[in-house]
């Protein structure tokens, strides 16, 4: 709904989607193909004034909200679905060190991102510890003025083209969660390598890859923050700020797919008639309308709840992040039924959205893991909810004989 968002907002996403219709939707299919990064997407992008634009202003940013953000994210997303988490990862990057970095940190990092002159990578999954975020074996040990970096990441989006990583490692293997701290470490380092890329199924024209640490000596300048244990809060925090960011790219998806669903379907004949002029297929492609819609209105919610500065943003970040990526998988799937046995050809362009969404369900935390969080939230509230509700029994008037 138009109305509800500001003429900042709208400027956002009409200069996004000025970008997605001239350069990302035309280079779609062949960046797919081929796995290159979208360099000149990215060119772009910086011509249109999008890149870094949730970096303060202090520092090169626009000082836009998340709300802007996952506007353009959808955009993106709406042309492909890759360059929407390529454009999006560099948020999930630089958040780290916007809320917890040290003065001199944000003044030497977040600049070039905004400008997108450099790009980053978010480096917490490891192959032991996916959705347990908290049992990292990667270390880093301090010695003098340095601390050494031994161990590997996996699943780092933007990992193959980032010059700048924000890695998360145990500094005290003894306290577990509490003994993790968060490093940012620059690409020429000696002693870091980045790994072999994935195969991926979808998003292909970002690079997924590993990142190795062998001996690697990291300033201690470059401890975020300027202290040790405040890690794992700074990497849930900074999750919770970037979930709307998928989850938008997995509006954009689902609406992209939905667009092509009402264009194939408004031309395709079938016994003399267009197969939109089925009831049948009208009431599929409403229920897809309509279940875009009420995730991109639940993606915008979560977006202004965390723009506002609420402390408690973790349960809505969740039911955005859980009811955009499944209606993203399930309206592309349903777009592809739609084409029928095209839908299963690389000669249209649906089975990539239905690819690309996929994985939306699974990074930034797995649907699973986001159903725990609004799980426990819940079991907070209802601590409140219980004492609302037996307050209100107590005002129930008697009714001894009485049916209702």
């Amino acid at each position: 709904m138009q109305e509800l968002l500001t003429p900042g907002n709208l400027d956002y996403q009409a200069r996004a989607r000025e970008v997605a219709e001239k350069f990302v939707r035309p280079a779609a299919a062949e960046l797919d193909r081929t796995g290159e990064y979208g360099w000149e997407i990215l060119e772009a992008l910086k011509r249109y004034r999008l890149t870094g634009i949730w970096i303060p202003k202090e520092y090169g940013g626009q000082s836009a909200g998340v709300l802007d953000l996952c506007l353009v994210v959808e955009e993106l997303s709406r042309a492909c679905g890759g360059v929407g988490v390529a454009y999006a990862v560099n948020a999930l990057g630089s958040f780290p060190i916007i809320l917890h970095g040290t003065e001199e940190q944000k003044r030497t990092y977040l600049p070039p991102i905004a400008a997108g002159d450099k790009l980053i990578a978010f480096g917490l999954s490891e192959k032991a510890s996916g959705s347990d975020a908290g049992s990292l074996r990667t270390t880093a040990i301090r010695q003098g003025d340095s601390y050494v970096l031994n161990g590997e990441k996996k699943w780092n989006t933007n990992g193959g083209v980032a010059s700048i990583f924000t890695v998360y490692a145990l500094t005290d293997p003894e306290r577990g969660m509490r003994g993790i701290s968060a490093l940012v470490v620059e690409r020429d380092t000696p002693g870091f390598e980045v790994g072999k890329r994935e195969d991926t199924m979808g998003i292909r024209t970002v690079p997924v890859n590993e990142l190795i640490f062998r001996d690697c000596h990291v300033p201690a300048a470059n401890l975020l923050g300027g202290s040790e244990g405040g890690g794992f809060k700074n990497a849930m925090m900074t999750l919770d700020r970037a979930r709307p960011g998928v989850a938008a790219q997995a509006v954009g998806l689902a609406q992209g797919a939905l667009d092509w669903a009402i264009r194939y379907t408004s031309e395709r004949r079938q016994f003399g008639q267009t197969v939109l002029s089925y009831q049948g297929i009208q009431f599929m492609l409403a229920d897809m309308a309509i279940q875009v819609e009420a995730a991109r209105q639940l993606v915008h919610a979560a977006a202004r709840v965390i723009d506002s500065g609420a402390k408690e943003i973790s349960k809505m970040s969740a039911m955005a992040k859980v009811f955009a990526t499944d209606t993203a998988m399930k309206v592309t799937t349903d777009a592809v039924q739609l084409f029928g046995g095209y839908g299963f050809c690389r000669d249209y362009p649906i089975e990539k959205y239905m690819r690309d969404a996929k994985i939306t369900q699974i990074y930034e935390g797995t649907n699973q893991i986001q159903r725990v969080v609004i799980g426990r939230a819940l079991t907070r509230e209802s601590r409140d909810l219980t004492d609302r509700l037996a307050v209100k029994v107590e005002h129930f008037p008697e009714t001894e004989g009485e049916t209702t």
